[in-house]
């Protein structure tokens, strides 16, 4: 373990933003919907409330609500409970398992599967995981006590999933703090160019044109967005203070894997992650404006 001022800023984000990506490679992937109607749940929106709230139990519309933030409450009372009448949690965890091993099987390869980076990869982003706390971290939490996957590009998805969901946690808490719902805090992002493209958050997120007419306006009378949609020098300092309240809270996983260990796992995971893109992981119209 190295000291903090050892590690460069934004070396946690850095990292975050190569690792995300590879966790998140099953949400779209025909494999995680064929798994989840096996177990019966045909809907893609109840599969991924299902599948990403399954390590916290049978939970109600309300938990999944607050823990994934951004999404229509209304929406997601349409799936749950109702989910959890098809099937259990641990169906689902263990469909989730399946489905990301055959994804990242088809899109990266055997060799790169069974590759000693890898491994290695596994190895960095677990030993990371251990400087996360639970503390106000609800989904991290659930998912910390999901047992790690013998094999190496699983128990790196697994590490992965762990470090995006510890981050996810911190970054609600600098939403809260910001003042910004959860379709406002879609709105900002979307307007950063770095965030889910208005299309992509209509398709997912549940909420209606007039919602998202309603939460532009709301953050015009805060002086955040101008009358284009676009963010105002208030908005992108908001948005700057979001990134960097979000960065102390998710600095310790890198603190304790220290600076030569995250440039080495952002290295590793930069490779990878570049490979399921160019194998077609994610919609073209997903991301950006």
């Amino acid at each position: 373990m190295t000291t903090s001022s050892a590690l460069p800023e934004q070396a946690g984000r850095n990292c975050h933003h190569v690792i995300n990506p590879f966790h998140s490679t099953h949400y779209f992937a025909p494999e995680l919907a064929e798994e989840m109607a096996k177990a019966g749940i045909e809907h893609r929106s109840a599969g991924y409330f299902a599948c990403r709230g399954a390590a916290m139990g049978a939970v109600g519309p309300g938990t999944i609500t607050a823990t994934f933030y951004n999404f229509n409450h209304e929406l997601v009372a349409r799936h749950v409970p109702q989910v959890w009448t098809v099937t259990t949690p641990q169906a689902v965890l263990d469909a989730r398992l399946r489905a990301a091993d055959a994804t990242l099987r088809r899109l990266l390869g055997p060799e790169a599967v069974a590759s000693p980076e890898m491994a290695e990869a596994a190895e960095l982003a677990l030993r990371a995981t251990e400087g996360c706390s639970r503390s106000a971290r609800p989904l991290y939490a659930a998912h910390a006590d999901l047992p790690v996957p013998d094999a190496p590009h699983l128990a790196y998805w697994h590490a992965a999933t762990l470090l995006r969901e510890h981050r996810g946690d911190g970054h609600l808490s600098a939403l809260l703090d910001a003042g910004l719902d959860g379709l406002e805090a879609l709105v900002t992002h979307t307007a950063t160019g770095r965030g889910m493209s208005h299309q992509g958050v209509m398709a997912t997120r549940g909420w209606s044109e007039e919602d998202w007419s309603a939460a532009q306006e709301r953050l015009r009378g805060r002086g955040l967005l101008d009358a284009e949609g676009e963010l105002t020098e208030a908005g992108v300092q908001l948005r700057k203070d979001l990134e960097r309240a979000t960065d102390r809270l998710d600095r310790a996983p890198y603190e304790h894997l220290g600076a030569a260990g995250v440039a080495r796992l952002t290295e590793l995971a930069t490779g990878f992650t570049t490979a399921v893109m160019e194998a077609g992981a994610f919609p073209a119209t997903l991301f950006g404006k």
